[in-house]
């Protein structure tokens, strides 16, 4: 790995009670029983949370009793998955982009956009190709984005507000002709400062139509939601659901 911003685990280390808030646990039940009803998977189906950070969905889908691997390269996150886990679900630490498997999935998801990450682009496909080679034919991936729509529609150059004992300033700015934006978020705290910035591609939803298709899968639709909502001026995020 090259030192790309989300291989420094004292990042995630820092901002986790502001990604991971109660909030964003409380939602997780309804966000799974989207997923049920978007993908279908069989009872007991194996599922692959890939770039699974704290195993929020995992630990939800292994409730169910489904058989669950997650995969994340913040060994902070894996580790604080595995003891809630108790065993219910694996976790490992792995690159998207090398990760392999002898046993195929009948699902997978890539959710809270942990899509587009990557400086070079031709690592998005290579992930996405990974996926496919890690899932039986048929099977579905659920990935969910921000879409370069909904970000044109919802931009704003920046927000204050408070969560989880910190004071929050953050600023975006687009990254060229709106191949991504960047987030700078700085958290303040009784004088402690934590100021980071970092880049995430954004796609369309023909593109990431486009990218699904490209890197194997046999068919994808283009959704506003894991709702299954469409993808037009009403979108939530950009979702795609693709068959292997």
């Amino acid at each position: 790995m090259g030192g790309e911003w989300f291989e420094d685990e004292e990042f995630w280390t820092a901002y986790a009670p502001i990604m991971f808030d109660e909030a964003r646990w409380a939602e997780v039940p309804a966000v799974v029983d989207a997923i049920e009803r978007l993908a279908g998977p069989a009872p007991g189906a194996a599922v692959l949370d890939a770039c699974c950070g704290p195993g929020r969905h995992s630990l939800e889908l292994a409730s169910r009793g489904y058989r669950v691997t997650g995969i994340d390269i913040t060994e902070a996150y894996l580790e604080a998955a595995r003891e809630s886990a108790a065993g219910s679900a694996r976790f490992l630490r792995a690159d998207i982009r090398d990760f392999s498997t002898d046993e195929p999935f009948d699902l997978a998801i890539n959710l809270y956009t942990s899509f587009g990450y990557f400086s070079d682009p031709r690592d998005d496909l290579r992930a996405l190709g990974r996926i496919r080679a890690a899932l039986r034919p048929g099977g579905s991936l659920v990935l969910e984005t921000t879409g370069k729509e909904t970000a044109a529609r919802d931009f704003t150059s920046g927000e204050s507000f408070e969560r989880g004992g910190w004071e929050i300033r953050t600023e975006y700015s687009v990254v060229g002709a709106w191949e991504g934006l960047r987030n700078r978020w700085v958290l303040s705290r009784r004088g402690e400062v934590v100021d980071r910035s970092f880049d995430i591609r954004l796609y369309s939803g023909t593109e990431l139509r486009a990218a699904v298709l490209e890197a194997g899968f046999a068919a994808a639709r283009i959704l506003g939601g894991v709702d299954g909502s469409p993808y037009d001026q009403a979108a939530s995020s950009l979702v795609a659901l693709a068959i292997a």
